[in-house]
């Protein structure tokens, strides 16, 4: 391991979270709205003694309101989630949906029954707010993607850097070595000497997804490179790449333009030096 590649690890940042990365309030209240109506009517049983009954009630009244009840397991209908019958069977949780007997049957099988008979929540559709806000960790690391982003793009501003962001290939044809399929660079930044394609990421913690974005970068960067024009930048940090640092390393070693938020200064200089361009 090189010294220099050291010097690179060391400097990685623990997080790039800013406030709102830890929970997209936005998303969860229009994922609320889209089923309130049916929470709202479903508090019809929060307190019933003989729930098999007001079940029957509100099915008779509405049978589409029970099309939420997923939700209140912390299940999203589009996971297709599955589980075992009374019978041994392997069936689609919404399966049960689909009478007031097999209703009832999930609402006592989950537990859900004495939730509302103890009346432990009093309001469907604060208590799946809870829900959503806790589904809503899931989506963090996707939001690490879309901070980096954000924090280049603020360091660039603080800098008064001209740039374009989510810029295609296709807007430089001469660039065939891509080939034919469509890529959409993060950032580009245009100098008097050259044209700087950018790529930004964080990763938080170890997945295959670090192996793939460093070999992918990896070939893309040469394939950009011969084209005196141009040149691949990739501005990537976090504490994940220790546990695919290998890999990491590899293309340390063929990116020429690999930088961190700690190091992003030194290419900030480096263009402004060559005279940025407003394109």
């Amino acid at each position: 391991m090189s010294e220099q590649f050291k010097i690179f690890l060391s400097q990685l940042s623990e997080t790039n979270a800013t406030l709102d990365y830890f929970t997209d309030f936005g998303k969860i209240v229009s994922n609320i709205n889209k089923i309130s109506i049916k929470l709202n009517q479903l508090n019809y049983l929060i307190g019933k003694e003989n729930l098999a009954k007001a079940v029957e009630e509100l099915y008779e009244e509405n049978p589409k309101v029970f099309e939420v009840l997923d939700i209140l397991i912390a299940v999203r209908k589009n996971k297709k989630a599955k589980t075992f019958n009374n019978k041994g069977d392997l069936v689609l949780v919404e399966s049960y949906f689909n009478s007031a007997a097999t209703i009832f049957e999930f609402i006592e099988n989950t537990g859900l029954g004495d939730v509302f008979r103890n009346k432990n929540v009093t309001n469907l559709v604060d208590y799946v707010f809870g829900i959503e806000v806790g589904l809503d960790t899931n989506a963090r690391k996707n939001r690490g993607g879309d901070n980096m982003s954000k924090a280049v793009s603020l360091i660039f501003d603080t800098s008064k850097v001209f740039y374009k962001k989510e810029v295609n290939n296709t807007v430089y044809p001469e660039i065939i070595s891509l080939g034919a399929d469509v890529k959409r660079f993060d950032f580009v930044i245009k100098t008097k000497m050259k044209t700087y394609l950018i790529e930004t990421n964080f990763y938080n913690s170890k997945g295959s997804k670090l192996n793939e974005t460093a070999r992918s970068y990896s070939d893309v960067a040469p394939k950009i490179n011969q084209y005196t024009d141009y040149e691949f930048v990739w501005i990537t940090d976090g504490q994940g790449w220790h546990f695919a640092k290998n890999k990491l390393e590899e293309a340390f070693n063929i990116i020429s333009s690999l930088y961190n938020l700690t190091t992003l200064h030194l290419f900030i200089e480096k263009i402004k030096g060559e005279g940025i361009i407003e394109f």
